[in-house]
């Protein structure tokens, strides 16, 4: 074409960014190294040429390698080891992604952060051996734990069974009681009953041999 002495490819897709071993040092002076970390961006085409006439073909050097270094390192100064490789690990993709987000925004904005992923640093090997003691004992802990709240489930669970049982079986007792005095009250009507039929019978007995007496003086 005339007039075109040079061209350079542009991705404006989706790309993923692998950057590489970078070292750190944190809040207590222990030098540790991420091996990889992956940015996945997009340059969006409407800012193609103002990104390129800025930045030049390899923006993504100044935006996303060189500035992911600088972000992991403020991070890890700012944290302690505890910190970066257990507490907060689980943040920095976010944190990661946030930063890089608020300059290209800024400065870059066809810049597009879609997603970081962070691997897991290095440390060394003696403090690594420690954090995974530390991690076992833990572990230790939380089934120790778990098996305490099971077996003070089971005791309760007893408890209840035991109390319920108890209650039937008081239930049951006040029932068999209500019976029996029902009973006791019914043979004493009844026996009432048959006391006042016998008095009646004899009275009546009576009455007629006095009627037959009373006759034969007559």
């Amino acid at each position: 074409m005339p007039f075109i002495t040079q061209y350079e490819p542009v991705q404006v897709t989706l790309q993923t960014d692998m950057v590489i071993d970078i070292p750190c040092g944190t809040k207590g002076g222990v030098m540790i190294s991420f091996g990889k970390i992956e940015v996945v961006n997009q340059l969006h085409k409407e800012f193609v040429f103002e990104t390129l006439l800025n930045y030049g073909v390899h923006y993504d050097k100044t935006w996303i390698y060189d500035k992911i270094h600088h972000e992991i390192n403020q991070f890890c100064s700012s944290h302690s080891l505890q910190q970066v490789y257990i507490d907060v690990f689980d943040q920095i993709d976010e944190k990661m992604k946030d930063a890089l987000q608020v300059d290209c925004t800024r400065y870059a904005p066809g810049i597009e952060i879609l997603s970081v992923r962070v691997t897991k640093p290095t440390i060394p090997e003696s403090i690594r051996r420690n954090f995974e003691q530390m991690e076992e004992e833990r572990t230790k802990v939380l089934i120790a734990i778990e098996k305490q709240k099971v077996s003070e489930k089971e005791a309760e669970t007893m408890k209840k069974m035991a109390i319920s049982e108890a209650e039937k079986n008081a239930n049951v007792s006040k029932i068999l009681m209500e019976q029996k005095l029902l009973e006791k009250d019914s043979a004493r009507r009844q026996e009432e009953i048959e006391n006042a039929m016998y008095l009646a019978r004899e009275k009546s007995l009576a009455d007629a041999d006095f009627y037959r007496k009373l006759k034969q003086t007559g």
